[in-house]
């Protein structure tokens, strides 16, 4: 379930919780989700046995996850908030987040509704960029990132930036998806901004795994 305005699980939340199966749970695993909309993938660690957190900036996202928690019968500690303020001191064995990573006209970042979800700033990185300099803080040794975001963005830049940080990152899997509304609704302007061409119909999302040393 969602409360209105929660953003529902689509394509790159399904591409997530592929590379999510594919890491080693159990008991002794803490894991964080950082931007946790329903809590659908801290549900999945949680169901393979991790103590997961999640944390999200939008209220109706952390009581839309305590639900589905409840529901599910399964342990989850949601928090409201921004991730750096919510888990400063605290290191995880794995961090998952699907973020916010469309390119968005507007400077700033919303502060309300559900374009928090999905509005990232001109460069579609306003999250982005912050998760990477936080993410060797979040680690522990061993530790792994799993990001989703689309290639508009830069997936060579977020690598860049998570072996600058000293971690081993890499691209595992990448799929292409149709335009949804919101990019077809932006269409010239991605253009304009040379994030897009006028044929372009398909955009290419990447899952970006990094690991702490």
């Amino acid at each position: 379930m969602a409360l209105p305005g929660v953003y529902r699980p689509q394509t790159d939340t399904l591409l997530l919780a592929e590379a999510l199966a594919l890491e080693d749970l159990g008991p002794r695993t803490d894991a964080l989700e950082i931007g946790t909309g329903t809590g659908a993938l801290a549900l999945h660690a949680a169901g393979r046995g991790a103590r997961v957190t999640a944390v999200d900036v939008s209220w109706p996202a952390v009581v839309t996850a305590r639900l589905n928690s409840w529901r599910r019968r399964l342990p989850l500690r949601v928090l409201h908030g921004d991730f750096a303020e919510r888990t400063v001191g605290c290191r995880f064995d794995l961090v998952v987040t699907n973020p916010p990573y469309v390119p968005a006209p507007g400077a700033r970042l919303p502060s309300r509704g559900p374009e928090r979800a999905w509005d990232a700033g001109p460069d579609g990185r306003g999250v982005i960029d912050r998760i990477c300099a936080g993410a060797p803080a979040l680690l522990r040794p061993g530790g792994v990132l799993l990001m989703v975001h689309s290639a508009m963005c830069g997936a060579e830049e977020t690598l860049d930036r998570l072996t600058g940080a000293g971690l081993a990152a890499e691209v595992t899997v990448s799929a292409s998806v149709p335009w949804g509304p919101v990019l077809r609704s932006r269409r010239a302007w991605l253009e304009q901004r040379g994030l897009a061409a006028a044929t372009d119909e398909w955009e290419e999302l990447v899952i970006i795994r990094a690991q702490s040393q």
